[in-house]
């Protein structure tokens, strides 16, 4: 069977006959933010089908393609949609498109998706800077032989997401005048949403916001050595004294209206590098 690493290079080798000049800033657009590609100049778009062994998104508004080009004179690679853990990929998948980023040269990665509320003090529509992690996901994507020329065998994330990239969003949001929450984001496998004894639970053990991708990503990044900046935009709030349910359009419609601040925010950070 061919080895992992063999298959990331075969898609590495793929994109960089079809781009111009290698990206160091990747961004992971999340459910409902396909959008923030309109940050950048686009030079080259590459479908994840074409890819060789690249997983193809299978979720609404998760467009499924790949997207080069300049950011505030910054070479930049956009994942438009991302595969989750749920729909059946194997967590090596899931973030196989890292491991292609980490091959292409990207050593800053900008992450993004749409998460529940837990923290009463946030609002829908709400953008949170995610200042760490809690992996509920029930698996980890560094299981298995680990590929020494990639990073460590044990990461140290203590400090997973980077201090002064949070620092800088920070500062962008207060500028622009954009309401800038910070919170503990918990990942989930799901497909299922929480119940509300879960959503107690996560509360207690300090989850701000909950989602069900993200850390697979995160975890891969910082193996990697990459500096990671990460937001969860506030798309349904979880309060189990007060339940109401949430519907896939209801969040994915909240994303797209809270997009264009957080592209905002994003392109100020960017220029700030």
């Amino acid at each position: 069977m061919e080895s992992y690493k063999n298959k990331v290079l075969q898609a590495t080798s793929f994109i960089d006959k079809r781009i111009k000049i290698g990206p160091t800033i990747g961004i992971v657009m999340g459910t409902g933010l396909g959008e923030m590609a309109d940050l950048m100049e686009i030079l080259e778009e590459i479908d994840y089908q074409d890819i060789p062994h690249f997983p193809v998104s299978t979720v609404q508004t998760h467009k499924g393609r790949l997207v080069f080009g300049t950011i505030h004179g910054h070479n930049v690679v956009g994942m438009q949609g991302r595969v989750h853990f749920y729909e059946g990929y194997h967590m090596r998948d899931v973030t196989f498109p890292i491991r292609v980023m980490q091959a292409l040269g990207v050593n800053t990665l900008i992450i993004s998706n749409a998460a529940g509320g837990i923290n009463p003090l946030f609002s829908t529509g709400d953008i949170m800077l995610i200042v760490d992690h809690i992996n509920l996901m029930g698996t980890n994507p560094l299981v298995g032989p680990n590929e020494d020329s990639w990073g460590p065998r044990f990461p140290d994330m203590s400090q997973a997401y980077d201090k002064e990239l949070m620092r800088i969003a920070e500062d962008v949001a207060l500028e622009q005048k954009i309401r800038l929450q910070k919170g503990v984001y918990v990942a989930l496998s799901g497909p299922s949403l929480e119940t509300g004894a879960e959503i107690r639970f996560l509360k207690t053990i300090g989850a701000d916001a909950v989602g069900l991708s993200t850390v697979p990503e995160v975890i891969v990044a910082v193996h990697a050595k990459m500096r990671v900046l990460g937001f969860s935009i506030i798309t349904n709030m979880n309060l189990p004294d007060n339940p109401s349910p949430s519907s896939v359009d209801e969040i994915i419609a909240v994303a797209r209206r809270t997009a264009p601040k957080l592209k905002s925010i994003v392109a100020g950070v960017i220029s700030n590098l």
